[in-house]
């Protein structure tokens, strides 16, 4: 197995000038042996090897899994080798993945600063509630002041705070033990539908579920499979459990005569639209194309709701943070008014 630690970003960049090349009359081996120019020396090392193994006869998704790339990209691989759309499949996939990888990175760049201020504001809670509070507390004692309501509520917060990250530590640790002792051992299609169940990232997973299917559906549909053998493409994917046990689940509900349309329906995992689509394309000649055009627009969905997601939490967060240091401020201030006015 070749070590690799090529960033998912470099990794989508690399196939998809690969794809490019491709388009342009390249055979692949031609392609990779272009790209290997635009390389650091380790990069072009791993990739000269695996060339060899490329003229060897070895297909290219098993290469890229000894990389250990992305397992998303193998998979548009995998399938774009059954089908034989290499060059589009390998652009559009690593546009996905390089389209996920930056609304990622925005992301981490968006909660990078308001985690910094959260930091920064519990080191000052905890200098005022160990330092100052007690000493105004004392004041007010000998003034014989009653303390304000913002000193009772950071005194209150300070008796919470350690419970609520007791708790949230002790959530964190049963979670961890739950994946490893039960969720790991599931059968690939149970987890899905266990996690489609989550309150909030449960319809991201449906629609990047529904997504993966229809859009390596209408691919091997456009290459001229039927219904059957692009299922037996999914079962064969051995690289992802995911793909496998799908196509191996509905290939058995066929046999016992449940119609496509209907078998996809019964997993909960899938946009309920996408039964619709598939009986739609069904009936117009057109399956390959409606099940792309969806698989677009679940894309476009997915993206929506992440930048809806990005705006609601971000100002929720800068609130808690302003609320925070304003009561902060106010418990430290009000004191030393109250004691002024007492004098």
């Amino acid at each position: 197995m070749m070590e690799s630690k090529w960033p998912v970003a470099e990794q989508a960049r690399f196939l998809k000038r690969t794809g490019e090349l491709l388009s342009r009359g390249y055979s692949l081996a031609e392609a990779i042996e272009s790209m290997t120019f635009y390389l650091e020396k380790k990069r072009k090392d791993e990739v000269k090897r695996s060339l060899e193994k490329l003229r060897e006869g070895f297909p290219l998704y098993l290469i890229l899994a000894e990389l250990n790339f992305k397992k998303d990209l193998v998979s548009y691989v995998y399938f774009a080798e059954q089908h034989g759309g290499l060059a589009n499949t390998l652009t559009e996939g690593s546009d996905m993945v390089l389209k996920r990888e930056a609304d990622f990175q925005r992301l981490k760049r968006l909660a990078a600063y308001p985690v910094l201020l959260v930091f920064l504001t519990f080191i000052l809670f905890f200098f005022v509630n160990r330092i100052l509070l007690p000493k105004f507390d004392s004041l007010f004692s000998d003034m014989n002041l009653a303390p304000n309501i913002f000193m009772k509520a950071i005194a209150a917060a300070a008796t919470i705070l350690p419970f609520t990250l007791y708790f949230l530590l002790s959530l964190i640790t049963l979670l961890a033990l739950y994946y490893v002792i039960s969720f790991k051992k599931l059968h690939p299609l149970k987890q899905k539908v266990r996690l489609v169940k989550l309150p909030i990232a449960g319809k991201f997973i449906r629609l990047l579920y529904s997504h993966y299917f229809s859009v390596q559906l209408s691919y091997l549909f456009s290459g001229g499979l039927s219904v059957l053998a692009a299922l037996k493409v999914f079962e064969q994917n051995l690289h992802e459990p995911f793909s496998r046990e799908i196509g191996k689940d509905m290939i058995s509900k066929l046999a016992a005569g449940h119609d496509f349309d209907r078998a996809v329906g019964e997993y909960p995992f899938f946009e309920e639209e996408l039964p619709r689509i598939i009986r739609h394309g069904q009936k117009n000649g057109k399956l390959d194309q409606e099940l792309y055009f969806y698989s677009r627009h679940c894309l476009k969905e997915l993206e929506d709701k992440m930048e809806k997601a990005m705006k609601t939490v971000q100002p929720i967060l800068y609130s808690f943070i302003g609320l925070l240091v304003v009561s902060l401020y106010l418990a430290i201030l009000l004191p030393m008014f109250q004691m002024m006015k007492g004098i």
